[in-house]
This record gives C-alpha cells, structure tokens and sequence, in this order.
C-alpha cells in the first residue's frame, strides 16, 4: 500500500501494493474448478474446462485494470456506473436473449452476458458514495434508510421481473449489508425482518407456479423425487456417497452417470463432494474462508467511508455467493440458480466477481486516500 500523499505513484507502485496472497486463493480456487470441470467434461480440456480458462484470463485483465485504476475516478463516477447498470436491466426485455424462457443474456462479441451479476457490485458503489457522503445524517431516518433502501429495491424488481429470484435475492442482501455496515440502528432490521414475515402471504400471491413449487420442495423434496425434487435429492445422495475421502477424482458415480443436473454449475461442490468426499469439502470451504478473511482484513485497513463500506459490501457479495451456493445443493436452502465462485462454469459470474475484487484491491492499495464528502455527482 501507498500513501496518497504519494501523487506520483507509478503503475510499478500500485503493482507492488496488491496482495499478492489474495490473488494466490483466487488462483487456487480457480485450478479447483478446472479440475472439476475437466473432470465433468470426462477428461476433455477443450469444452468447459478452457471456456472457463478464457475467462479467468478475461477476469484478471478486468481485476488488473480496475485495481490500478485511479480511486477518485471510481468515486467520481460511482452513481453514473450504477444507472448504466440500472439502464440496462431495463432495455433487457427488449434486447435480451432468451433462454429457458427467461431474458437475462446480452450478447457481446461472441460473449453472453449476464447484466444482473454486475449489479451485485454497480449497487455497491452507489450504497458506498451514498452512504460516504451522508456520514453527518447518521440520525436522519429518511437519508439513513428510506433513501437507501430505494436504491437497493430498484435493481431488485428489475431482476424480480426477468424472472431471477435468486439473483434478485443476493442484490437485496449485499445491499443491506452495506446499510447495515453504514451503522443503521439494528431495531430496525428487527422491525424490517418482521414486516417481511407477517407479508409474507402477500408476497406470495405473486410467486410464479415455479417458484412455489421450489418452496414446497425445499420442505419436502420427497413430494417429487422425480420433477421438483430431483435436483436435491440427487445432490444430497451425491454429497452422502462421497463419505470421508470420497471415491477419487473422476470416479464420481453420480456425476458421470448423469444423474446429478447442472453438475457443470449450480452443483458442482456437489460433484467436487462425491469425488473429494467429506474432508476435500471442508479443505474447500476452508479456502473460501481464507479468501473471505483476508478480504474483510483488506478493507478494514481504508480510511475512507466509501472505501471501507465498497471493500465490505464487495466481502458481504461474495460470502452470499458462497453460503447461498453451498446451503442450495447440501438442502438447508432453497434452489435458486447461484453459482459457485470461481470453480461454476459461468462467464458472468467469473467477470463479476473479478470486478468485485478489482474494486476491493483498489480500496487496498488506495487505503490513504482522501475523499470528499460533498461530491454527489
């Protein structure tokens, strides 16, 4: 790290500062999943496994350039980049592609897009501006939450109406984690929680038919063990053959035989679970935490508001990714469609979540920089 009293910080500078053993986890989780992946693929580098190759790469360039970059663009232009976001959730349905009945995918040179994973991270920055700049209304109910939580809600519909109610279920969460962190007065998240559950019923009525078939089947996935059910049973007998050591790379039953789904993304710790078995999970999840600490170690070190709280919604994000990934395919939450970082097959997701610690590393080496309070623009 640099002092920002340093105007003359060359790129060589900026290079030196980054932490390199956060960027080693990120690798190491990376080499896990093309391991998975080339073992899914049954032993065939050229189809998921260097798709995903080529997309770390990708994700690095983007990591590079946004960590280097210059802390005071970033918060200059923070709202900008969040309503571009926000623009183009809206014009989806028009340009979209659809796929599985659901228009979430933009097309770009040969590249598909998913514009809502880069939410997750554009709603960060504008919380972390937004939030900088009120620090002397922390005791305005109107700037400390209504203003805020409108924020977060407007990339939440959008997303609701794709439909994505998972997706749309990990930007609320990173947004209030950025309003908790702000220091907002914990009775109200307690009063929040409560007006959820008692609207609950309302809510309800506006499910989808598909949505409250994964409701019933989270309670009861024996109801049908062959149509909703399928997915979770499938993965927790796949998680339970595993046992301790698991059956050895590439011997995985389950997974080769094609029954457990979605192998290649959304239950791939299941297939890495059946293959490494009980302790080769554990040595993952170790991994994410590791990653996870080291974060929350980086962004504590900023001085700023709008680096500490962009630094820690980005950690929040990423913890929601892993917990929601790993409670989905082990049965103790529902299936929503959330990849795994790194190690799912999914160019989204990687670019995302590699932006996300660009912005992270950024704060890190910019750990001095002083920012004004008054910039809304």
């Amino acid at each position: 790290m640099f002092s920002s009293s340093n105007a003359e910080a060359t790129i060589f500078d900026k290079l030196k500062s980054i932490n390199y053993f956060l960027l080693f986890l990120i690798c190491t989780l990376f080499f896990i999943g093309i391991l998975a992946l080339y073992s899914i693929s049954n032993g065939d580098f050229s189809e998921w496994p260097i798709r995903h190759l080529q997309r770390f790469i990708l994700g690095l360039i983007i990591f590079f350039s946004v960590a280097l970059l210059d802390l005071k663009i970033i918060f200059r232009f923070a709202y900008l980049i969040f309503i571009i976001s926000i623009v183009t959730l809206m014009i989806l349905p028009l340009v979209g592609d659809e796929i599985n009945g659901a228009k979430r995918w933009i097309i770009l040179a040969g590249f598909s897009l998913q514009p809502s994973e880069f939410v997750k991270y554009t709603l960060i920055l504008a919380l972390a501006k937004y939030f900088h700049s009120m620090e002397d209304y922390h005791d305005n109910l109107v700037s400390k939450l209504i203003i805020p939580s409108f924020i977060v809600l407007i990339p939440v519909v959008f997303v609701v109406i794709q439909p994505d109610l998972g997706t749309a279920f990990v930007i609320f969460l990173g947004g209030v984690s950025v309003i908790w962190i702000s220091g907002l007065n914990y009775k109200y998240f307690i009063s929040g929680i409560l007006g959820f559950i008692l609207s609950l019923p309302i809510l309800w009525q506006y499910l989808k038919g598909y949505q409250k078939e994964r409701v019933f089947t989270f309670f009861n996935p024996e109801r049908d063990p062959l149509g909703n059910g399928y997915h979770i049973t499938q993965s927790k007998i796949a998680l339970g053959s595993g046992g301790i050591f698991g059956k050895g790379y590439m011997e995985g039953t389950q997974s080769h035989l094609n029954f457990l789904p979605e192998m290649q993304t959304d239950f791939i710790f299941t297939m890495f679970g059946e293959e490494f078995g009980f302790i080769g999970s554990i040595v993952l999840i170790l991994l994410y935490m590791a990653l996870i600490g080291i974060s929350i170690r980086m962004a504590l070190t900023s001085k700023s508001l709008f680096s500490k709280f962009l630094s820690l919604g980005v950690c929040s994000v990423f913890f929601i990714y892993v917990f929601v990934n790993i409670g989905m395919v082990t049965g103790i939450l529902p299936v929503v469609g959330v990849p795994l970082p790194f190690i799912s097959y999914g160019g989204s997701s990687m670019l995302a979540v590699m932006f996300g610690f660009g912005l992270l590393t950024n704060c890190y080496i910019n750990y001095n920089t002083t920012l004004t309070k008054s910039s809304f623009i």
